[in-house]
């Protein structure tokens, strides 16, 4: 119960704006959002946080990484990042995907970056840095919500 009240931290104002349109980066960022991502394990998380100087929440963990590796912003809550994704299947996931759960009791509350072998790197509050979780993890796999992507079609 604990870490469901530390993780709404990284939840960010919801999907207030449904207007963004789903990205179509190219596959060949993938790659480097996942090293990207990797390269900032450990950083500490920070409410609101948006850069490694200050730390990440997670959904400022993706718009940084995004960013940093496709030149490409993506909005800022994870509700909007939803909404400027594409659904997609679990079994398709590939490396730079999204994955989204549901930590407070709506869609959309958390987000991570999908890393492969059933593995994504996140930014949650209760373990206060960014780090890498899996899948099938009893607390995220009782609350995996959607897998999403912003590349384009193969």
């Amino acid at each position: 119960m604990g870490m469901l009240v530390v993780l709404g931290g990284c939840a960010g104002s919801g999907n207030r704006h449904s207007h963004y349109t789903a990205h179509e980066i190219p596959t060949q960022h993938r790659q480097e959002v996942v090293m990207t991502a990797l390269g900032l394990m450990g950083t500490p998380y920070r409410h609101g946080g948006n850069e490694p100087a200050i730390g990440f929440d997670c959904s400022g963990l993706v718009n940084y990484v995004f960013h940093q590796a496709a030149g490409t912003r993506l909005p800022r809550t994870t509700g909007n990042q939803a909404a400027a994704s594409r659904r997609i299947s679990r079994r398709d996931l590939r490396e730079g995907d999204l994955v989204f759960f549901n930590t407070l009791g709506r869609p959309n509350s958390h987000v991570g970056i999908y890393i492969g072998d059933g593995r994504f790197v996140n930014a949650p509050s209760s373990g206060g840095r960014v780090r890498i979780d899996a899948l099938d993890n009893p607390y995220f796999a009782k609350r995996f919500d959607s897998a999403r992507t912003v590349f384009a079609r193969r």
